[in-house]
């Protein structure tokens, strides 16, 4: 049997309306059934190894790494960062800058501290609910909340780093952020984690009418970590989504991620880098849901797998009845590194009206041998040269991360993590 049952459910600290949520949903959570490898969602992941039984609920004691462990912040400390929220374990630990941003009237901190917390939480991942965001629903700690008003433009990033510090505990991070009509904003959502914790985040992402709303994920979990993480968006009238990932850690590390264009004229961007190397796998499923005329989204997902390591992509094009001059396309491109590692790709369409432009397009192989040839014909050492090639496969995606201010971490961490295989290869 596992701990996370109704009572503990209702032994967390709070009150009001999140401690009713939360026994709701751990009731809802006791009557589901397990997802299994035999649903179509499910298929080729790791599930049938999941054992929820193998951990705890993290403890009130919640510690933070030193900041020079997050790179990303540290390396945009020029300026580019307006303000960071530190969460431990599902608890606030540390925050800067927040005051300024209060003074143009954004929120960032506990969304139970705002007044219409119970109507935000929710709003958009309900939606797309799972056997895992109903867990998060059960057990989440703190939700954190950013909500950026109408007609107001964040000028720097907004950073709030995830850390899961105790070994064989659970940690269920929930982020809101919602941008009112006109406004614009930029955030970074960093995950990291020490041992072998379970980290279940929920991520919210509610743009409204001609807002605007870059938002990164980079995920660099510890290599006996299990993430199963959701993203999930609602795009309104005329708005603009970027939303991108960085995924380089976790043993077995799967994000869904939902993009809803609900208003006509919306527009929503998906990118991801990705990297496995050893034994991890590596898991994505999106779903581009087009439920309004004149939308458009652009996926662009690019991974790379050394080693024994797998990744799975299967993506999803809706398009529903009334979406009528859609444009929606679809990228998945992987490079396979050893003979041992392996990258499924499936992409999909669902399409339901005639007036739309959809495509769709995977590929799965090695470094190209003429790259490598023609760079050491030019006096570039093998192993250069292949470093040279993986790290131009990925900048079309790190070109197009929306906060730029990680950019150059990306690709350090992209080049180390290379670099660490071919070492381990030698």
């Amino acid at each position: 049997m596992h701990p996370f049952t109704t009572d503990a459910a209702r032994s967390l600290p709070g009150s009001g309306w999140l401690a009713e949520r939360r026994v709701a949903a751990a009731e809802r959570f006791a009557a589901a059934d397990p997802p299994t490898a035999a649903a179509e969602e499910w298929r080729y992941s790791a599930i049938a190894d999941f054992d929820l039984a193998a951990y705890q609920l993290a403890g009130p004691d919640a510690s933070f790494p030193p900041d020079g462990t997050w790179a990303g912040v540290d390396s945009a400390a020029n300026g580019a960062v307006a303000a960071v929220l530190d969460v431990a374990d599902g608890r606030i630990v540390a925050s800067t800058g927040l005051e300024e941003l209060s003074k143009q009237g954004v929120r960032v901190g506990p969304l139970v501290d705002s007044a219409d917390g119970a109507e935000l939480l929710g709003s958009v991942a309900d939606g797309a609910a799972d056997y895992f965001t109903v867990l998060n629903d059960a057990f989440v700690g703190c939700p954190i909340l950013v909500d950026v008003p109408a007609g107001v433009v964040v000028d720097g990033v907004i950073a709030v780093r995830h850390y899961a510090g105790a070994a064989g505990a659970a940690t269920f991070p929930r982020l809101v952020v919602r941008v009112g009509q006109d406004g614009s904003a930029k955030v970074l959502d960093m995950q990291r984690s020490a041992g072998s914790a379970l980290v279940v985040p929920v991520v919210e992402l509610d743009v409204g009418q001609a807002a605007r709303l870059g938002y990164v994920n980079l995920q660099q979990h510890d290599h006996r970590t299990w993430q199963i993480a959701a993203h999930t968006a609602r795009v309104e009238r005329d708005a603009a989504l970027v939303a991108a990932s960085v995924a380089l850690g976790g043993g077995y590390a799967r994000t869904r991620t939902d993009a809803r264009l609900v208003g006509r004229g919306a527009s929503g961007d998906l990118l991801s880098a990705y990297f496995g190397s050893g034994d991890q796998i590596l898991d994505f499923r999106t779903y581009q849901d087009h439920a309004a005329p004149d939308t458009t989204s652009n996926l662009l997902y690019k991974g790379a797998v050394g080693g024994s390591a797998r990744s799975v992509y299967t993506g999803l094009i809706r398009v529903r009845p009334n979406a009528r001059g859609t444009n929606a396309f679809q990228t998945n491109r992987n490079l396979k590194l050893s003979e041992d590692a392996w990258a499924e790709s499936v992409p999909n369409l669902e399409i339901e009206n005639n007036d739309v432009r959809c495509s769709h397009a995977s590929a799965v192989g090695p470094v190209d041998p003429d790259q490598v040839f023609y760079l050491e014909s030019r006096g570039v050492p093998t192993p250069a040269a292949e470093r040279l090639i993986v790290a131009g496969f990925f900048d079309e995606v790190i070109d197009g991360l929306p906060v730029r201010a990680v950019e150059e971490a990306a690709r350090e961490a992209l080049a180390l993590k290379l670099n660490q295989m071919l070492k381990a290869a030698a």
